[in-house]
C-alpha cells in the first residue's frame, strides 16, 4: 500500500501499516487512534465495506501465501467486539521522544537493515501464521508477531553472541524452565513450534509479574530480575505502566531502551514493505506431516523415504543438531506436508540393513575408529563422514563422535498430518 504521507517517519505512518484508508497529514490523528482503536475502527466501518485490522485483529490472522499485504477482516456488527492490542494503544506511542527513536529505526530500515529486511520478511511469512495462532489462542497482543521479527529475523537456527537462540532468542536457563530440550544433538530453541510455545508462557508471565506491556518486553529483553531492581530502586510505589518504563528507560541498557521502539518500526516496516523498496513475494507457510519414528534414525533415512532432499527435512526440523533424532526412544519428525503416508510405505520397503541410523560415542583413551567402527559394526570411512574433520590417529578424549549403525529390527513406524 503506498503511503500518501509526506514523510513515512512519523508514527502517523502506523495508520498505513493498520491498513486504514486515506491521507493523514500530521502526527495527531495517529496518535487519536493509537488512544481509542475501537472507536476510530467504528469511524472506518461507516466509510468502508470492510473493518480493516492488521496486528490487532482478534481471530486467528488468516494469511495468504503473500503475506505483506495488511490483513482483510468482515465488518463486525459489534465494533466493540474488536480485541484492542494494548501495545499499539498505548499511551507512549504519542510521546515525542518515543516518535523520534521510532524514526531512527525507519532510518535504519531504509539504510543498513534493508539488506536483510527481505529475507525477516520471507521468514515472517514462513512461521507468521502459526505464531499468530498461539498469541491468538493465548488471548495475547497480535502486535507480538513483530517480536521474533526484530529478535531473530523469524530465522530458527539464528544465534547471538550472548549464545542466544531461535526465533525467540531464548538463553539455554531460561528455555530449559519453560520446557525445552536443549543437548548436544537437539535444541528446541530451535524449533518454531515449541519455542513459540514457550516464548508465549514467559511473556504471559512478564506481563503478570511486571504489570505492563512495556516492562513485560523490558523484562523479555533484560531479563525481568533487572526490571524488578530499576522498579524497586526508582519508582518501589509507582503503579507500573508503559510510561513508567518510558520514564525510566535511563536506567536500562541500550539495547534495550530501544527494543520497543524497535518493535514498533517493525510494525510499520512490515505492514508497507513497498514504502522501503520491497515487492510483496509468495512464500510456502511452515506447514508439515508428522511422523514417528525409532531412536537414533538419521535425516538422510527421513529425506530418502519421503522421497525429498536431506536439505527440506533438516528445514522443517531445525531441533536436530547432528543430523539424527535422539537415541534411546522413539522421535516425532515432521515431513513436507502430503509426505506423511508415501514415508510410511517407502520406510517399510527400506531393507533393514539400509536403514541406517546414528548413535552418538563419547571417545574414551585408548579407542580408535578401528575400534569404534567395530563396535557398531559400522567402517571407518562412514565414521569419517559423519564427522567432518575427524583424524582417524588424533581421537580426543571426550570428543563426541556420531557414528552410522545398523537400527533394531521391528520398530514400529507411524505417520500421520499436522
Amino acid at each position: 500500500m503506498k503511503s500518501c504521507l509526506p514523510t513515512p517517519l512519523r508514527l502517523s505512518a502506523l495508520l498505513i501499516s493498520l491498513g486504514l484508508s486515506g491521507c493523514v497529514s500530521g502526527g495527531s490523528p495517529a496518535r487519536l487512534w493509537l488512544a481509542n482503536p475501537v472507536a476510530q475502527s467504528a469511524e472506518n466501518d461507516a466509510e468502508t465495506t470492510v473493518s480493516v485490522v492488521s496486528v490487532s485483529s482478534v481471530p486467528l490472522v488468516e494469511l495468504a501465501s503473500t503475506v505483506y499485504e495488511p490483513v482483510l477482516e468482515p465488518v463486525l456488527e459489534d465494533p466493540t467486539e474488536v480485541r484492542v492490542d494494548e501495545i499499539l494503544t498505548s499511551p507512549v506511542l504519542g510521546d515525542e521522544e518515543f516518535t523520534a527513536a521510532v524514526d531512527r529505526w525507519i532510518e535504519y530500515w531504509r539504510g543498513r537493515g534493508s539488506t536483510w529486511l527481505p529475507d525477516y520478511l520471507t521468514g515472517m511469512g514462513i512461521f507468521g501464521e502459526s505464531v499468530d495462532s498461539v498469541l491468538a489462542e493465548n488471548d495475547l497482543p497480535p502486535s507480538l508477531r513483530y517480536l521474533p521479527f526484530i529478535e531473530s529475523g523469524y530465522n530458527p537456527k539464528a544465534t547471538s553472541r550472548a549464545s542466544a537462540v531461535g526465533l525467540w532468542q531464548f538463553m539455554q536457563g531460561t528455555a530449559t524452565g519453560w520446557g525445552m530440550e536443549v543437548t548436544p544433538l537437539i535444541d528446541e530453541r530451535r524449533d518454531p513450534v515449541k519455542s513459540t510455545e514457550g516464548a508465549v508462557g514467559f511473556l504471559l508471565e512478564l506481563r503478570e509479574d511486571l504489570g505492563s506491556w512495556f516492562l513485560a518486553l523490558a523484562g523479555y529483553n533484560s531479563g525481568p530480575n533487572r526490571v524488578r531492581r530499576i522498579l524497586s530502586r526508582y519508582a518501589p510505589d509507582v503503579q507500573p505502566t508503559d510510561s513508567l518504563f518510558w520514564a525510566l528507560r535511563g536506567h536500562f541498557p541500550r539495547e534495550t531502551q530501544e527494543f520497543v521502539p524497535k518493535l514498533i518500526s517493525a510494525i510499520i516496516v512490515g505492514g508497507s514493505p513497498q514504502d522501503f523498496g520491497i515487492e510483496p513475494v509468495s512464500v510456502d507457510r511452515f506447514a508439515y506431516d508428522v511422523a514417528t519414528v525409532p531412536d537414533a534414525t538419521s535425516l538422510d533415512v527421513v529425506a530418502r523415504a519421503a522421497e525429498v532432499s536431506h536439505e527440506e527435512i533438516e528445514r522443517l526440523n531445525p531441533k536436530y543438531l547432528r543430523g539424527m533424532t535422539v537415541p534411546g526412544q522413539a522421535s516425532s519428525i515432521r515431513l513436507p506436508e502430503g509426505r506423511g503416508e508415501a514415508f510410511r510405505v517407502n520406510y517399510a520397503k527400506i531393507p533393514a540393513e539400509e536403514r541406517v541410523t546414528v548413535v552418538q560415542h563419547r571417545v574414551v583413551s585408548g579407542e580408535t575408529l578401528s575400534h569404534i567402527a567395530r563396535q557398531y559394526g559400522s567402517r571407518v570411512s562412514e565414521i569419517q563422514a559423519a564427522n567432518p574433520g575427524v583424524r582417524a590417529r588424533y581421537l580426543r578424549v571426550g570428543a563426541v563422535l556420531i557414528v552410522p549403525v545398523a537400527p533394531r529390527l521391528g520398530t514400529p513406524v507411524a505417520a500421520g498430518a499436522n
